[in-house]
């Protein structure tokens, strides 16, 4: 009896250090370390970048020519078709010149009457100045035969200019083109009367080659760009418009811009830009709604970030998480610009060299310690990819 109690209080000894030898590693040792949580980062880099920005506008005809008459009387023919092409000096209308023929003939017999009586004031006044040196006519008799000569002279100006306003009037019943373009609807006909510069326009002839485009952009945003362009490495851009169409397509032709209003508009704060576009097609017709844009400006080092990288705070703030050295993820508030594509343009918070988290960052926060997998561009599509160059992951210590 006592050595089967000694027999099972050494087996149960055994099995008892054996117990202890196998939970003494996990009471001596630290628990095993989880692996630290892999993202994805893009190493910034600096590149020049044209800053392009896109106002709102309409077209305008280069040149407006409102036809109306300079004098009255009927409409005696027609002699366009409406919305075809007319050159400077085509004939538009004609007039009943009836009146103005008898006032012009009226004027030129004035005139020959007027010049008659000049010669003979002239001739007297010769004659009476030969006789003066002989002493055979009174010095007051010279005076007024030169007084009579004089007055001739004056009337026969006043009738020059008489018959010259009549043949100014008779050509005003031939209403001409005064510049080439398109013409638009009559709003008169054959034996309507007007009367001279009635308020009423007959018709208007519109240049469209070249055309105007007039952009509306605010002062606010004029003051940014000037802020803007003070930066270093920030220089103005070629002024070079590209125009897009009410449909979303491209026009063809590129613009020039060439003016800037020196005033703001009151009621909408913007300030005019007029850009000049070839128009060989007559595609675009004055009062379209179009839309350009600008390359205003020209970084020669600009940081851009992913869309992606950039989150914002409880406060608004742009935000982006970058794995410093040492690996552990840091908070950065950024400073941004514009968007640009599918990129922000960051004038503060990162630089280049950093490594902004673009792919992960919901599984980490800042301080965390993290792996990273490179990424890169795509130089096609511009999108984030795995940069299969530099795939070696870097573990955290």
């Amino acid at each position: 009896m006592l050595s089967m109690f000694k027999s099972v209080t050494s087996t149960l000894l055994v099995l008892l250090l054996a117990g202890c030898q196998e939970e003494a590693p996990k009471v001596a040792g630290a628990p095993a370390k989880k692996p630290d949580p892999k993202v994805g980062v893009l190493v910034i880099e600096t590149q020049k970048t044209d800053l392009m920005t896109e106002l709102p506008g309409r077209t305008a005809s280069s040149l407006v020519a409102e036809i109306r008459p300079q004098v009255g009387g009927i409409v005696k023919k027609r002699f366009f078709e409406e919305g075809q092409d007319v050159n400077v000096g085509d004939l538009l209308y004609e007039l009943d010149d009836s009146t103005y023929v008898s006032s012009y003939k009226k004027a030129q017999a004035d005139l020959e009457s007027v010049n008659a009586s000049l010669k003979a004031a002239q001739l007297k006044n010769e004659r009476y100045t030969a006789l003066r040196k002989q002493n055979n006519v009174s010095q007051q008799d010279l005076d007024d035969a030169r007084v009579a000569y004089l007055e001739a002279v004056a009337k026969q100006k006043g009738s020059e200019a008489a018959l010259e306003s009549a043949r100014i009037n008779l050509g005003y019943t031939k209403i001409k083109s005064p510049i080439a373009g398109r013409i638009g609807i009559s709003q008169v006909t054959v034996g309507a009367l007007v009367t001279g510069s009635q308020a009423t326009v007959m018709t208007t002839v519109r240049s469209l080659d070249p055309i105007f485009v007039d952009l509306a952009q605010t002062s606010l945003d004029q003051l940014k760009q000037r802020t803007f362009l003070s930066q270093d490495k920030v220089e103005k851009g070629s002024n070079t418009v590209a125009l897009v169409l009410e449909d979303g397509s491209k026009y063809q032709y590129e613009g020039t811009l060439k003016a800037r209003e020196v005033s703001v508009n009151e009621s909408t704060g913007s300030v005019t830009l007029r850009a000049e576009f070839p128009n060989p097609d007559n595609l675009l017709l004055p009062g379209m709604f179009v839309r350009g844009v600008i390359h205003e400006l020209t970084h020669n080092a600009a940081i851009l970030v992913p869309q992606q990288g950039v989150a914002r705070d409880v406060k608004g703030n742009p935000t982006a998480l970058v794995v410093n050295d040492s690996n552990v993820v840091e908070k950065r508030i950024l400073t941004v610009e514009r968007t640009i594509e599918n990129q922000w343009l960051v004038l503060d918070g990162v630089k280049a060299g950093d490594k902004v988290i673009v792919e992960g960052s919901l599984k980490v926060r800042p301080g965390s310690e993290v792996s990273t997998v490179m990424m890169k561009r795509d130089s096609n599509s511009g999108a984030i990819v795995a940069d299969t160059a530099n795939a070696s992951s870097t573990q955290g210590n």
